[in-house]
């Protein structure tokens, strides 16, 4: 009997607890919807030259700062912890809007990440603080920029330039911090899987429409 007990301890309740959080995540269908139909980025100096959009594409959104280079290892933080792991799904980019002037530090802090990581998905954008706080100011978010245009939250953004979140819940969620790796690893990380799953269950439901109008 004792033996049993152990048995079911040891082996079967991590299952049934596995389950039962792996459940949990994916009960939700879709996050909230925190602010909708933001204003897509102005023509900002790109670090590459390249055109960055949040148009059809989901995107992962952050504000450096002046500070960009001292507070580097929060974006270490989320290379580490959500970049790596998601960067190859398609149409998903990261993005950090930051002040003129920090182009240097960002190609240090590049250069660093891409000694072990294919940081083609990372993308920054330049422009003045106070297009800056102007810009973050039509998000309409609770939190707030600090007084060098930058702070240590991310954002999601999806395809819709909808800023997502959790609204209707008994926790408040708007962006994650990039300064607490718990709080990308646990909130972020299941936040983000519910996004894709979204994407995917649209995806599925459209392929689906189009094989029954093909029939």
């Amino acid at each position: 009997m004792k033996k049993n007990i152990v048995l079911f301890i040891l082996f079967i309740l991590p299952i049934v607890a596995y389950l039962f959080f792996a459940s949990g995540v994916n009960g939700f269908t879709k996050l909230d919807v925190i602010t909708p139909k933001v204003s897509d980025f102005g023509q900002w100096q790109s670090l590459n030259g390249e055109e960055v959009k949040l148009e059809n594409k989901i995107t992962i959104l952050g504000f450096g700062g002046v500070e960009v280079l001292k507070n580097r290892g929060n974006l270490f933080n989320l290379n580490e912890k959500i970049y790596q792991r998601y960067h190859t799904f398609e149409d998903l980019q990261f993005v950090m809007v930051c002040p003129l002037g920090t182009e240097e530090d960002i190609k240090k802090i590049m250069d660093a990440l891409d000694e072990f990581t294919d940081v083609s998905h990372w993308h920054f954008l330049f422009t003045s603080p106070e297009i800056i706080n102007e810009y973050y100011s039509q998000l309409h978010l609770k939190g707030h920029l600090d007084k060098y245009s930058g702070t240590p939250n991310v954002y999601i953004v999806d395809k819709a330039r909808n800023v997502r979140g959790r609204k209707n819940t008994d926790e408040y969620k708007e962006g994650y911090s990039t300064f607490h790796p718990a709080d990308l690893s646990n909130e972020m990380s299941d936040d983000f899987k519910v996004i894709l799953y979204e994407y995917r269950a649209a995806l599925k439901k459209n392929n689906n429409a189009s094989k029954q109008l093909i029939k």
